[in-house]
């Protein structure tokens, strides 16, 4: 990696179409090239809304990511490397309704293809392992999953500033930024439901994306520091709910809860517990970990977790 890089996001766009697998492939006007949707990082965004950004402003289809499907790096001029984060994405047939794409100044078509013409007609060998990585995933029929979301909350005030309650530490102005700068990157995930610790820090985290949602989180105790300590949390019975439910979810909580929720989300999932199950639950303030789940069999065992911090 270089101080220079590039980075940029987008995914691997796929449908049935009468039972078929097909992928998006975008034709660009000024290359003359057909690769994958993706762009450039804007200022202020994290990877995972960019990537829904860029294919949503490239092909007109809005989506929601599913799991990672690898990283591209490559040199550009002068000598700077781009690194490009991709997903699986699903266009839904409503999505593809409502597509507003028409051809234009940067991209003069788009395209529909199985997967053996998509690896012949992309113009980058780069491009090509990112669509062998998304064909591993189709044959290990992991394609649908949902994600279960542990959300560490924002920056609060701290012990030694605080005479009050631990419970009710609010969050600082940076700790505010933060709450609203994720928003975007959760809700690139389809995210519709969110539950969260009673604790006033963790309610104030997610309060923006409850207002985007506009539907209220769901607060309980059993996520709480304060159970967690005493011993009267119950945070099997939360993920429990959650993977029976299927759904796209948010879980606010605390740092030293967290190892407690992925550590279940492994119990609940019938994934063997290793080392990248404990990373995923050392986060900064304000970062998350997604867990990807099968939708058709969450007792398979996660399919991948990802890390995300926030950049304020």
């Amino acid at each position: 990696m270089t101080d220079t890089a590039v980075f940029a996001a987008g995914a691997v766009v796929w449908r049935l179409v009468e039972g078929k697998l097909r992928v998006l492939l975008i034709h660009r006007t000024k290359y003359r090239d057909v690769t994958l949707p993706k762009g450039k990082v804007d200022p202020g965004e994290m990877l995972a809304q960019t990537a829904v950004r860029e294919v949503r402003e490239e092909t007109g289809i809005k989506v929601v990511l599913g799991v990672p499907v690898g990283v591209s790096r490559y040199w550009m001029r002068p000598k700077r490397q781009k690194v490009v984060h991709y997903w699986a994405a699903e266009a839904t047939d409503d999505a593809i309704r409502a597509s507003s794409f028409v051809p234009n100044g940067e991209i003069s078509g788009v395209e529909w293809l199985s997967l053996k013409k998509a690896r012949a007609r992309l113009s980058y060998p780069v491009d090509v392992e990112i669509i062998e990585n998304f064909a591993r995933l189709v044959d290990d029929g992991v394609l649908r999953t949902f994600p279960l979301i542990a959300l560490r909350h924002a920056k609060a005030v701290s012990h030694d500033d605080w005479d009050g309650a631990d419970a009710e530490r609010p969050l600082t102005a940076r700790g505010q930024r933060q709450a609203a700068s994720i928003v975007a990157p959760l809700r690139a995930f389809g995210v519709r439901r969110v539950v969260t610790s009673d604790a006033l820090r963790c309610r104030q985290t997610v309060a923006p994306l409850e207002k985007k949602l506009g539907r209220a989180a769901r607060v309980t105790p059993k996520l709480s520091q304060d159970a967690w300590d005493d011993g009267t949390g119950d945070i099997r019975a939360v993920i429990g709910r959650r993977v029976r439910a299927r759904k796209p979810a948010v879980l606010c909580s605390h740092g030293p809860v967290l190892p407690g929720i992925l550590s279940e989300l492994a119990l609940a999932t019938g994934t063997m517990h290793g080392s990248y199950v404990d990373s995923a639950s050392a986060l900064e303030v304000a970062g998350f970990s997604v867990v990807h789940v099968s939708a058709t069999n969450p007792g398979s065992g996660i399919i991948s977790i990802e890390t995300h911090e926030p950049k304020i």
